[in-house]
């Protein structure tokens, strides 16, 4: 264990049908580089090219590691291609030896709350993981719909409330500011 390791890592839920979950995340992650922390951000159910994965790539790494795990464009949450069970399996498994390796100090879980809610990933295997995680890891998890049994095991839980969206008046995603 290094001497710049937290003492106690703890673990956040950032959740809601509002915007700003993965943005909240990544402001994290950003904290915590500049602090000589290791990061490792896994997306679940993400495969596009977004900023963040460049800038982990090119400017913040080999401090932050982001791996991102799905096709373009969304999962049928209810009925999911084969492939994307595939790829949510693959990032869980990632997931879980990053986090019981214990080399980075903050681990964030990327839209891995609505794999849980859909029971696209075993959810007491998640839930024994975070529960048996090294005392310094913390762990981020992101996503619409966190499963109450995850919010009850939290140190912390933020849920994001729409209010007004600009998508509302029919502006589109935009680049470099929602990917």
């Amino acid at each position: 264990m290094t001497e710049n390791r937290l003492d106690q890592g703890l673990m956040q839920i950032y959740t809601g049908d509002g915007k700003g979950k993965t943005t909240c995340a990544l402001g994290l992650a950003l904290r915590a580089v500049g602090h000589g922390f290791q990061v490792y951000m896994v997306q679940f159910m993400k495969g596009w090219d977004t900023g963040e994965a460049r800038m982990a790539a090119t400017r913040l790494a080999p401090e932050m590691t982001l791996r991102p795990f799905g096709r373009s464009g969304l999962v049928n949450l209810r009925a999911p291609a084969p492939e994307d069970l595939a790829l949510i399996r693959e990032a869980w498994d990632l997931a879980r030896q990053v986090i019981r390796a214990g080399e980075h100090d903050l681990v964030i879980l990327d839209e891995i709350n609505l794999a849980l809610s859909f029971n696209l990933l075993p959810k007491e295997e998640v839930l024994q993981v975070l529960r048996d995680r090294p005392q310094w890891v913390e762990v981020v998890l992101t996503g619409r719909q966190a499963p109450p049994e995850l919010v009850e095991l939290a140190d912390l839980v933020t849920e994001m409330r729409p209010i007004k969206h600009y998508f509302e008046a029919g502006v589109p995603a935009r680049r470099g500011i929602e990917w």
